[in-house]
């Protein structure tokens, strides 16, 4: 039984120095998660991987199956999801290449399956979702972060907004005025169905770009990609670290 679930976003598709590894096609009664879930062995941590968007990087964020991929996650036992995002930043102190661990989330998202109690329910059933992000796997990844000597920001809010396009400068101004500091595409639905399941699931962000109008500069692509890359590794090394606090 896997004691980490790590979901892969843009540019993570797979984990470098996993041992003992072997892949599962996994089936839900929600359809086929985002990719086949790919276990192993990080510095003798058993974790479990899935690729948000699958490994060839396929699958738009409004069209993720976040569904079938936390429910897959579940069944394999492990308790904690660590999710990898790519996001933008309207903050100054959010720098593109950075990471920052978001404590809040605002959901702009529209048209996904919200929920696993939608149907056949003995009484309705809501969730607590005052902290949308899990406090102790938070305080692991600060950990991590902290004893890697980087610098750390833990209180952020994300904004989750449709896709797959990027934002407009006025839709970030707006953003802004609603007190976000990070925009991206993927936390939600995917932080409230771990919720849903009991899961502690946490959000590790890599600013990727200066939100659309920041700059005054349209967004490069080019630019994006190559602070993926100093993120990805920047994460690997903060992954490395967390799997041998454990």
């Amino acid at each position: 039984m896997p004691d980490l679930a790590i979901i892969g976003g843009t540019g993570l598709r797979k984990i470098d120095g996993l041992e003992n590894i072997r892949k599962k096609v996994v089936k839900t009664p929600y359809g086929e998660p985002s990719s086949p879930l790919t276990f192993g062995t990080l510095n003798g941590l058993d974790v479990v991987f899935l690729a948000r968007h699958g490994y060839g990087h396929t699958i738009p964020p409004h069209k993720v199956n976040y569904r079938a991929n936390i429910w897959a996650i579940e069944q394999t036992g492990a308790k904690e999801v660590l999710a990898l995002a790519a996001v933008g930043s309207m903050n100054k102190k959010m720098a593109p290449g950075g990471l920052v661990l978001p404590d809040q989330l605002i959901d702009y998202s529209y048209g996904r399956a919200q929920s696993f109690f939608e149907e056949d329910l003995d009484k309705v059933t809501h969730i607590d979702f005052t902290l949308p992000y899990s406090s102790e796997l938070r305080a692991k990844l600060a950990a991590a972060i902290r004893d890697s000597d980087l610098p750390l920001i833990q209180q952020a809010v994300y904004a989750c907004t449709q896709g797959p396009r990027l934002e407009t400068a006025a839709e970030i101004v707006k953003l802004t005025r609603d007190g976000c500091d990070l925009v991206g595409m993927t936390s939600m639905p995917e932080a409230a169905l771990a919720r849903e399941l009991k899961l502690h699931y946490a959000c590790c962000a890599v600013v990727v770009n200066w939100a659309a109008g920041i700059t005054g500069d349209e967004i490069k692509m080019q630019e994006i990609e190559e602070n993926v890359a100093v993120g990805m590794s920047t994460f690997r090394l903060i992954l490395d670290r967390l799997a041998k606090n454990y």
